[in-house]
């Protein structure tokens, strides 16, 4: 984590440097209480007779000691929070970069919820590390140094008190600490699969109540909280042994400390002012161990932290940069050539075998099949969200290896079947696919998707807000909205994969003429269940088995594939698709 760190070097140096200054405060004031004592109301170097002017100085320079202790202390603190938060801000949004660099296949390894826990809060727990590190940890280790030196400087005798004392905390430190340690990467683990039932619930909430599984869930949702409670349980109780076991050192030495400090006052050694103050530094150091308990817990919840967050920084995604940066002269052309794809970790369910296709540029092909056939799968490989086992995919007769990713994704729009719609406004969804798009390129995107129809009718037009995963639209408003997205990027391929699904047949028909007379430039791929949204594609393949079963216009498929008669038959004759029910 140096290299996030380094920059802030400034911070790092200047709080553990005013928290100097505030130790330092706090080990010259039992020294001046000491005066006070003494002098100012035994008077033990003037016949004992107390001196009230003596009580007054010291005291108002125990006052200004304090102000300049308290001085110091804040600004150790704000540079020790500017130094933790600017880490933390520098680390997450790495870590979300990274995240958003990742494959699908890599992105599943790790699981949404666990995603989450890594850039919230294991973030946090770096942030907390850092922040105790270059202040609580100085101050600590100060204080403890510090207050056993002045300690020492009273009577040599006390220092007996502190060898006694110091073996027992410190066995008491080690014991629990390596007692909690192994707990809080357990604890995170809990915590990420208690934010994946969450994830799950929130995202799939309409599926929950239609089947009336809130109760269901609820138990879920019961389990794995209270695995986490369980777990923080047992490491707070852990540390709720050891404070009441810390404190009984703690007033046991400060009894000794004035046990002995009885004595040698008997004998002349030392003052009662030195006793009292000899209290105070006795109490600092034990209190600087068991605050460096705390830190530790701190330190270790950070490293175990540390590492979860690392796993996704050092993450190399497998689907690795090329280097050419897309610009040729053939546009929107695509080649299969002897496709063949597994999922990872399916290396025995082939999903394509020996799959070779060429589209033309400005072609619109069509693709149908049984579901499973590997339809979705053979588009996914184009913008490379998986890579091929064997075989090469090519756009523009480029190995799509070979592209920078940005530029081969410039390439191609896709709408997809579950279409994501962000909390934001129709047009702002609109123009995600178009930042520097105007108003009227707006317009023209969503007028060619069929979208205008219903923008029209809500209050606010192109300006209405929309509700978290677009649940104020109905599945076929937000299917439009999404295709409306993928046009207005303008890409040489445009893929739509089932985007159609919930819009009638007439609006179909309606979208797919307004993009053949708007955008006949464009390579378009269908992916689609239904014989009505194919029909006046240039070609149509019909696969089977994750191979091409037949190739042809709607008319030649007709007469040659059983396989597409069959589908023709079901949809067209018996679900008289043909007058558009």
């Amino acid at each position: 984590m140096w290299k996030y760190l380094k920059k802030y070097w400034m911070f790092i140096i200047l709080a553990p440097l005013f928290m100097l200054g505030e130790v330092s405060m706090d080990l010259l004031q039992p020294k001046m209480m000491s005066k006070i004592v003494d002098e100012g109301v035994l008077g033990l170097s003037n016949n004992n007779v107390g001196n009230l002017d003596i009580v007054i100085t010291t005291g108002l320079q125990m006052v200004g000691v304090l102000v300049i202790g308290g001085l110091c202390g804040v600004l150790s603190g704000v540079f020790a929070t500017m130094c933790s938060q600017k880490f933390g801000n520098d680390i997450r949004k790495d870590a979300f970069g990274k995240i958003m660099k990742l494959p699908f296949e890599q992105m599943d390894d790790f699981s949404t919820g666990s995603l989450i826990t890594r850039v919230t809060n294991d973030i946090t727990q770096l942030q907390n590390l850092v922040a105790q590190c270059i202040r609580g940890f100085v101050r600590t280790i100060l204080l403890f140094i510090g207050g056993i030196i002045c300690m020492l400087k009273l009577d040599l005798d006390f220092g007996v008190v502190i060898a006694c004392a110091l073996p027992l905390i410190l066995v008491c430190v080690i014991y629990f600490i390596a007692k909690a340690n192994p707990k809080f990467s357990i604890l995170q683990a809990k915590l990420d699969r208690l934010n994946n039932v969450m994830q799950e619930n929130v995202s799939g909430s309409r599926v929950v109540k239609a089947y009336t599984k809130e109760e269901y869930e609820q138990k879920r949702f019961e389990t794995a909280n209270g695995e986490l409670v369980n777990t923080q349980l047992d490491v707070l109780l852990l540390f709720s042994y050891m404070t009441p076991i810390m404190n009984i050192i703690l007033n046991v030495s400060v009894v000794a400390v004035i046990w002995v400090g009885g004595i040698e006052v008997k004998n002349a050694a030392v003052t009662p002012g030195d006793v009292m103050a000899a209290v105070t530094y006795i109490s600092q150091i034990l209190n600087a161990v068991m605050r460096m308990t705390m830190i530790f817990q701190t330190v270790s919840r950070g490293v175990a932290s540390g590492k979860r967050v690392e796993e996704i920084l050092n993450c190399k995604p497998v689907i690795a940069d090329g280097e050419f940066a897309g610009k040729t002269k053939v546009k929107g052309k695509i080649e299969f050539k002897d496709v063949s794809f597994s999922y990872p970790g399916m290396a025995e369910e082939t999903i394509l075998e020996h799959f070779s296709l060429t589209i033309q540029p400005g072609e619109t092909l069509a693709i149908m099949g049984e579901t499973g056939c590997g339809k979705s799968t053979l588009v996914n490989l184009i913008p490379r969200f998986f890579d091929v086992t064997k075989g090469q995919v090519l756009v523009d007769d480029v190995d799509v290896k070979q592209y920078k990713l940005q530029a081969l994704r410039d390439k191609i729009a896709i709408a997809l079947q579950k279409s994501e719609i962000f909390h934001m406004t129709i047009g702002e969804n609109i123009a995600w696919g178009n930042p520097e798009a105007d108003e009227k390129m707006l317009e023209h995107a969503a007028t060619t998707a069929q979208a205008m129809e219903f923008i029209h009718t809500k209050p606010e037009g192109m300006h209405t807000e929309v509700s978290q995963s677009g649940t104020s639209l109905s599945g076929g408003q937000k299917q439009r909205v999404a295709i409306s997205r993928a046009i207005l990027k303008g890409a040489e391929i445009l893929i739509f994969d089932d985007a159609t699904s919930a819009l009638d047949l007439k609006t179909e028909a309606k979208l797919y003429e307004a993009l053949k007379k708007d955008y006949p430039y464009m390579t378009k791929i269908i992916v689609a269940q239904r014989i009505a949204s194919v029909k006046d594609a240039d070609r149509i393949v019909v696969m089977e088995n994750g191979s091409i079963a037949a190739c042809g216009s709607h008319e030649e498929l007709l007469e040659n594939s059983s396989i597409y008669q069959d589908i023709y038959d079901s949809q067209m004759k018996k679900g008289g698709e043909d007058d558009g029910c």
